[in-house]
């Protein structure tokens, strides 16, 4: 996965994302077709799921870089908590077809999948689309927004081209700044000018450079053994049902899809909640804080009955799924954009693949450990994901600490309360052509803001 972000940031997007679903495809098949021709040969199978591993790492890096090419920060958590229920629809279509075929002929339980694979890569050649500017589709002026007691809100405006300055270079540093009246529109009379971001690289950033960026490292850790959690639901959790419930294959894989439908709503919710709150960390904390009891609940209350366990089924996918979608979606996307990139958009891929990577660590240690722990009693391997559960909460506490002692948000607000009146003084009418294009100079106070 961290070789992958890399190489992501320097390849078409459209093109990698294609390549990697066409082989994961072909792959995935291949698994399936030792079923067809008698293939007992332990080494094969190991070899195709390493190498498939290995090209699925293609697919997470580039459709979060890619969606982050077309939203901002606004509604991101809603917006990718909605996309991001994708995923739980796979797993849910994936338990399915397998449990259809699971005891009658195996080998279509990966063969299928393969095949809606490679299609579905097909589709995403001819029809991806990786950057509105690629269909000259201007993106939306308004960039940011932050409303003032007065009333009016700051809108960070892309510098506009008047008719006079056609012909000349346009400088990247300089950002306009309008006044608006809160309904959507901006009065082009009024205009403040600011000082950009100190250049728009374009070169891909290093490894070492994405993890200097603040919260790639504990959202990384955090969410090592929140997919730790749900890795060992995803594989265990039909085998739990059958010792515990008593039922066969089938029925177990179909129940099982309750984790991941509790999962898409759970990944809405936290993506709502942490767009009110505007804090990321603390929505994830607060999530994986009533996950722990309630996977203790879910071992104890599921051995009353079926319909007990259905309900433990809802609410687990939701808690355990919530923290693990905004850290893989919309915490990815504004780390990979953040403050301290000054604009290099080449930051995406490689810090979604640093923390997705290194929580792919924990799926793999996750359901390995549920192995090993599971001839001792269930019980204990809930023990386990409680720990995990709680393990994965000490980042998302130390993240939130940090911000409180600093008190960032009302540091930010006391900023633009004292500079608000000397953006308003510094407000000149847009020139007209006549003048030659030419901005009356701003004083430096604004600068300052």
């Amino acid at each position: 996965m961290y070789l992958s972000g890399i190489i992501g940031e320097r390849l078409p997007i459209r093109y990698y994302l294609t390549f990697g679903m066409l082989a994961s495809g072909a792959f995935t098949a291949l698994f399936g077709l030792g079923y067809f021709y008698n293939i007992h040969s332990f080494g094969f199978y190991v070899v195709t799921q390493v190498i498939n591993g290995l090209v699925q790492t293609t697919g997470w890096p580039s459709v979060v870089t890619c969606l982050g090419n077309w939203f901002g920060k606004g509604r991101r958590g809603l917006i990718m908590g909605v996309w991001n229920s994708h995923t739980s629809v796979g797993n849910i279509l994936g338990s399915l077809i397998a449990g259809y075929w699971v005891s009658t002929c195996w080998g279509l339980s990966f063969v299928v999948p393969g095949a809606i694979v490679a299609a579905m890569g097909i589709v995403c050649f001819l029809f991806l689309i990786e950057h509105p500017k690629d269909v000259r589709c201007s993106s939306t002026l308004v960039t940011h927004s932050k409303a003032y007691e007065n009333g009016t809100n700051r809108l960070r405006l892309q510098k506009q081209i008047l008719k006079s300055e056609k012909n000349r270079p346009l400088d990247p540093e300089m950002q306009c700044l309008l006044l608006s009246d809160g309904k959507g529109s901006v009065h082009a009379n009024h205009m403040v000018i600011l000082p950009g971001d100190s250049g728009s690289a374009t070169a891909a950033i290093s490894f070492t450079g994405a993890l200097k960026i603040p919260g790639v490292i504990e959202f990384s850790l955090c969410l090592l053994f929140a997919k730790l959690v749900s890795y060992t639901f995803l594989f265990w959790l039909p085998l739990y049902i059958t010792n515990v419930d008593h039922l066969d294959a089938k029925k177990a894989g179909e129940l099982s899809t309750l984790f991941d439908v509790g999962g898409i709503f759970g990944g809405i919710l936290a993506g709502v909640i942490s767009d009110r709150l505007e804090k990321r960390a603390t929505t994830c904390g607060l999530m994986l804080l009533l996950a722990a009891p309630t996977l203790y609940i879910f071992s104890t209350i599921s051995k009353m009955g079926l319909e007990a366990t259905v309900a433990m089924l809802l609410l687990s996918g939701a808690l355990v799924s919530g923290p693990y979608a905004l850290i893989t979606t919309a915490v990815s996307a504004d780390l990979g954009t953040h403050k301290s990139l000054k604009g290099n958009a080449h930051a995406l891929s490689t810090v979604t693949a640093i923390i997705d990577g290194t929580g792919s660590v924990g799926a793999a240690l996750g359901p390995l450990l549920a192995g090993l722990i599971s001839p001792s009693g269930w019980s204990n391997v809930f023990y386990m994901l409680m720990f995990a559960d709680a393990c994965a909460l000490l980042p998302c506490c130390h993240m939130g600490a940090v911000a409180s002692c600093f008190h960032l948000k009302g540091w930010e607000r006391i900023k633009e309360q004292r500079g608000c009146q000397c953006r308003q003084q510094a407000a000149v009418r847009l020139p007209s052509p006549s003048s030659g294009g030419r901005l009356l100079p701003v004083p430096s106070c604004v600068e300052k803001v």
